[in-house]
């Protein structure tokens, strides 16, 4: 799979299930190991763990290896090893204590919206009624008794 696709891929996740500040940081120059980091918020820890499955369910859906998955017991940070790709999911007070933006942050990936397929341009066509056609006769229903 693709670094690009898996990495679109992790957003979706995180997005379906409302992560907040999401950020993707090129490190392949800085990490023999892996390329990408992608850091989180989440704000509960059902929140989290719930973002950190999500992201193991959608990834495996389209035939990716999850490596490991690591702090599911306590919530507070949760870590997915999917090998090219390390995604962080955290709450935001443990985030801001850790700060690793400025650890990995050298070059933040810019994620390109979505392409959208193109669709045909909407025509309007106008039927027009015949003009030997007659306006069809009203018919007189049977009344009911009382």
């Amino acid at each position: 799979m693709d670094i690009r696709a898996k990495q679109r891929a992790v957003v979706e996740a995180l997005e379906d299930i409302k992560g907040r500040d999401i950020v993707v940081f090129d490190v392949a120059r800085q990490s023999a190991y892996f390329e990408r980091v992608v850091i989180a918020s989440g704000d509960s820890n059902r929140q989290v763990n719930a973002l950190a499955a999500n992201v193991q369910v959608k990834l495996k859906a389209l035939g990716a290896r999850i490596v490991g998955v690591e702090g599911r017991r306590n919530g507070d940070w949760v870590l997915v090893d999917l090998g090219d790709i390390v995604v962080h999911v955290m709450h935001p007070a443990v985030r801001s204590h850790y700060n690793l933006e400025e650890l990995w942050g050298d070059k933040e990936v810019k994620l390109r919206p979505k392409s959208k397929p193109k669709s045909k341009p909407k025509t309007r066509s106008r039927v027009k009624p015949a003009a030997n056609k007659r306006p069809r006769a009203k018919t007189a229903r049977p009344r009911r008794r009382k």
